[in-house]
């Protein structure tokens, strides 16, 4: 009878005893309190060497991507309670219902605002940049092309209608929806009946601070958890299969990076007045686990803990803001990527798009960001929807299958870091950020290095 634990063993063991060594040091370096920012930069440099080694060798990693499976599972365990408790915690601090729509308004049009700004930048470096390149059409078998849900199939979606069900299936808008639903009426009896919803306030308080330190264990696994994910996705994928589409992969870099420095950046500056260099430098948590992790909802946790203890926001406009943007941000996924599939779509196939396809281009990809809230996949889902607005073939999305992981990294931390600039804005505009937190030289105010 075969026994699975010494199989597992036999198929793994290079990769798990090199892992073992390159975690040893990451955990050295967490003891000597080396910066948390600094070891997930180590982490992802050393998971990017040690995933291209495991691939030029052909070894098996399945053991290494269990330590990252395991990572993002922890993460997602607390996403849901998370949502739920902070969102009900930071309106019911507010008492002003009218400050309450002023912040969401607020929230939301910078949130559409900057997604417009980040198809323009894709369709623009896609234009002067053919991101086709050398590729030749070829459709991958078995492809499926996503299927587009119908706008009242969006909508209906979106209301919770059981949301014990939803939370179990990890559907974080209907939950945040609910927990809406639920703040409000509590600030609506508190306002006539204080002594009636003091304990559930002071519930929902103590559950915050709880539900905090818990994020505090879960993400002292970051760095370890990086290097796994990293070293899996460069074992899987290596240098050879990305080069017929290396042009695509550039052109998506640059037009990401741009949007990154020139619009976040931009932001911070001139609306914010704020030092920009110092917004990146206190941000860089949520830029790596959004990279690695590819989940928005995944780097959720680490996102507040910057925004509030790095950047200076108040946790009730965090508390809102975040979780908000965890399910309705999407510069890289909703704004970027399908301006760039489009124009590599058409080149392919060889069709000519004027420039009220490029109008149109902008415009669909705003408002499927807001159609795709709370839908998995929300990039293929984009693309899906502003391919079919242009009438091209769906088939096209079958040809960036094998790079698109790669890319999303980037698209998410994106995503992230357009949530965390928005969360500065607002609070900026409100007076509820601290510059003198801002300004200070404490970036590794995240109690992330072991006890």
């Amino acid at each position: 009878m075969e026994n699975n634990l010494v199989t597992a063993f036999q198929e793994n063991w290079i990769t798990l005893g090199v892992s073992a060594v390159l975690l040893a040091l990451l955990y050295f370096m967490a003891k000597k309190r080396v910066g948390f920012g600094t070891r997930v930069l180590v982490a992802l440099g050393l998971g990017l060497v040690a995933g291209v080694i495991f691939n030029n060798f052909q070894l098996k990693f399945e053991g290494v991507g269990t330590i990252g499976s395991i990572y993002v599972s922890l993460i997602r365990m607390i996403v849901i309670p998370l949502v739920f408790v902070l969102v009900i915690n930071s309106i019911i601090s507010i008492t002003n219902i009218a400050f309450l729509k002023k912040i969401g308004i607020k929230t939301v049009a910078w949130f559409l605002g900057t997604t417009g700004v980040a198809a323009i930048i894709g369709l623009l470096v896609a234009l002067a940049i053919n991101p086709a390149g050398t590729f030749e059409a070829s459709q991958p078998e078995g492809f499926e092309a996503r299927e587009v849900p119908s706008f009242f199939q969006v909508i209906l979606d979106l209301v919770p209608s059981n949301p014990v069900n939803e939370a179990a299936t990890g559907k974080v808008l209907p939950v945040l929806i609910f927990a809406l639903f639920i703040a409000i009426a509590i600030v609506k009896v508190g306002s006539k009946k204080p002594e009636a919803v003091q304990p559930v306030k002071a519930l929902f308080a103590s559950l915050t601070e709880v539900l905090h330190q818990v994020v505090k264990f879960v993400l002292r696994f970051t760095p370890y958890g990086v290097y796994a994910l990293i070293a899996v996705m460069a074992a899987k994928y290596g240098l050879e299969t990305l080069k017929p589409l290396a042009t695509l992969i550039l052109v998506s870099y640059i037009a990401l990076i741009l949007h990154f420095v020139i619009v976040f950046g931009g932001l911070v500056a001139f609306v914010g007045k704020l030092n920009p260099l110092r917004f990146f430098k206190k941000a860089y948590p949520t830029v790596a686990v959004g990279f690695t992790t590819r989940s928005s909802y995944a780097t959720l946790p680490i996102n507040l803990e910057v925004i509030t203890k790095r950047l200076g926001v108040s946790p009730r406009i965090a508390s809102f803001v975040a979780p908000l943007g965890a399910t309705m941000n999407f510069n890289g996924c909703g704004g970027i990527w399908p301006a760039i599939v489009s124009v590599f779509v058409a080149n392919i196939f060889d069709m000519q798009l004027s420039i009220t396809d490029y109008i149109l281009i902008v415009a669909v990809s705003v408002i499927s960001s807001i159609g795709v809230a709370g839908v998995p996949g929300p990039a293929s889902i984009s693309t899906t929807v502003v391919l079919t607005a242009l009438g091209l073939p769906l088939e096209g999305l079958a040809m960036v299958v094998a790079v698109e992981s790669l890319i999303d990294m980037g698209r998410t931390a994106v995503n992230a870091t357009g949530t965390t600039v928005t969360a500065v804005l607002v609070a900026n505009s409100e007076g509820e950020l601290d510059r003198e937190v801002f300004n200070s030289n404490d970036n590794d105010a995240l109690e992330l290095n072991p006890a």
